[in-house]
């Protein structure tokens, strides 16, 4: 990957739906070259899928909670279990006191609590630890700039 792809990249988690034209410029290429770039990093798999960003306050979604999960037993076999529930948008294995950590969101914090039951629920899991999110600095992604600050 060059730095021409990865400006690609930048521009693309900016705004997705600008046009190959645009792409184009904003790195020298025509937009046809452009386009042929974003193809092969589709194909690679450096650009996952295109989505639209959605603020959880306007859906209903304003409660964030980060939930780390304590376990009797290996949770590697797991993911589909903690994918089955809507509310948690991701799930990690993870290193130190507890197994996985997981993001969810819910509408109320009494949605959360019906979600902490659900995950107690899974097999293996021993416990739960939800620490509520009150404000949001930033979030971001990844940026496919950061490799070439070297």
């Amino acid at each position: 990957m060059d730095h021409i792809d990865r400006v690609l990249l930048a521009q693309l988690q900016e705004d997705a739906a600008q046009s190959y034209a645009a792409l184009g410029r904003a790195v020298g290429l025509s937009a046809g070259a452009a386009h042929e770039r974003v193809r092969k990093l589709r194909e690679r798999g450096a650009i996952r899928r295109t989505a639209a960003e959605v603020d959880p306050e306007a859906v209903g979604a304003g409660v964030l909670a980060y939930v780390t999960v304590e376990s009797t037993s290996w949770m590697g076999d797991t993911a589909e279990a903690f994918a089955a529930l809507p509310e948690v948008l991701e799930a990690h294995i993870i290193a130190g006191s507890a197994s996985v950590l997981v993001k969810v969101r819910t509408a109320t914090t009494r949605q959360l609590q019906d979600v902490l039951r659900r995950i107690y629920a899974i097999d293996g899991v021993s416990g739960t630890r939800a620490t509520v999110v009150l404000e949001t600095f930033f979030e971001r992604q990844v940026s496919p700039l950061l490799a070439d600050q070297d």
